[in-house]
Parts: structure tokens; sequence; C-alpha cells
């Protein structure tokens, strides 16, 4: 697989509508007008290609934020509209690829915490957590200590406003994105595993396009040991 990391500015229109193609051929609901506002909030955006045929695998996009919570200055990455094409489904390089970037990053921002707010409608998302992050919130098991909670509704309501359900955790998008039949849904043998079973329990909407916010903080010694090894990597990323 082939990796782009670079600034929102420096897309192609031909990037953009590639990347409109592939999230609307999995989700329904995918209007292109709001697509590309919110694509114009972010400032950066990972691309996975395929390393032969060029043709776009996956991607992400990426806000970064410098905020002020409790006097203390705080960086934030918001994670944007997210989706790998299910032939690239075996391949670990986009998350990777993430892990990378924002190591990269931190460089620039380096005053301060750095954390990851993620709203994830599908477990598949919601399951990247435990791989790289030691701890996160919600978690299964464990209440969300009362200084995360207020961190949390803090940048849930900064970015997403009236579309934050502070009592439950969840926002509701004004055009939600719903993954269309066949991809929709949870499989019954994957709700053996305990953090897909309690997503499932914690966002019980997930299938109408209810995004439940999670947070962690990004530093090395929140790392899982699979997200240390790539942290420490040599890899760059083009584009930083």
């Amino acid at each position: 697989m082939k990796i782009r990391f670079l600034p929102i500015d420096d897309l192609s229109s031909t990037d953009v509508d590639a990347m409109y193609a592939l999230l609307n051929t999995y989700f329904s609901g995918v209007c292109a007008d709001v697509f590309q506002a919110d694509l114009a909030q972010k400032n950066w955006v990972l691309l996975l290609h395929d390393s032969e045929t060029n043709q776009l695998q996956g991607f992400t996009s990426l806000l970064i934020r410098q905020l002020v919570f409790a006097d203390e200055k705080i960086n934030v990455v918001y994670s944007g509209d997210t989706i790998v094409d299910p032939a690239a489904w075996g391949s670990a390089s986009l998350p990777k690829a993430w892990v990378c970037a924002i190591n990269q990053l931190r460089q620039c921002y380096n005053q301060g915490r750095f954390y990851w707010l993620l709203i994830c409608s599908g477990y598949r998302t919601y399951r990247f957590l435990p791989v790289f992050a030691r701890t996160f919130y919600p978690y299964y098991g464990q209440a969300t200590p009362q200084p995360v909670a207020e961190l949390m509704h803090f940048l849930a309501q900064a970015q997403y406003q009236d579309a934050y359900v502070a009592s439950t955790g969840i926002i509701r998008l004004a055009h939600p994105q719903r993954l269309r039949p066949g991809f929709d849904g949870i499989p019954q043998g994957r709700l053996s595993d305990p953090h897909i079973q309690f997503f499932r329990q914690v966002n019980p909407g997930h299938d109408a396009g209810d995004e439940l916010v999670c947070l962690a903080e990004i530093c090395e010694d929140n790392l899982t040991a699979a997200g240390r090894r790539i942290w420490s990597s040599s890899a760059v990323l083009t584009g930083v």
C-alpha cells in the first residue's frame, strides 16, 4: 500500500472526487455538499492507495485544534470521515500510518498534552482504540473519571455543539451516514469481544448513524506495545 499524508489544501479535485466516491460506496446518506463542507473544516488527510493500481483504498481526515481547558493549553485531534475499502481490511496500513502521522505532528504541536477525540458509529473504528491505546474512554467495566468526562464534554461541545447529547455521550449529526446493507450491523461472532459488546451497549443507535464520543491521550506512555513499535519507527510520511 502507498500512503500519502498531506494538508487538506494540497488535495486535488481528483483526490476529493475519489474520496467521496469511496465513502458513498459503503455509506448511505453521504451528501456531496456536506462531505465537502466537513472536509474543508479539517486540516490534514491520510490517503491509502493500492501500490499497483494507485486506486484509493481508504482515507481519514483530521482536524488539529489548540484549546485551553482548566487553564491548561491542550492539543486535540478530531477525526473526520474515515473509510477503508473491504478489499483492504486485511491491511493495517492506515491505522499504522495514522500513528506515525500523529507522532510527526506531535513535534509541531509540542506545548501541552495531546488528545484524540474520536467519534464512531462503527465497531471497527472503535476497535482501533484498544489496539493502540492502553487507556481510553468510554471503556468496558470502568466508569469514566469525572475530570476525563468533563474534558470529553468540553471537546465534544466545542466541535459539535447542539449535535452533542451530553447525557449519553452521543453525537447525532444532522446528516448521519449509515453503512449500507451488507456492511452494517455487528456479526454475532464479534460480540465475544468485550470491547465490541460494550460499544453496542453504549451506542445502541450505531446502525442509524449515532456517533459515540471517545477520548484517548496521545503520548508514548499511553501506547500499547504495538503502538509504541510504530511510534518509535523511522517511518516518515510525505507531506509533513
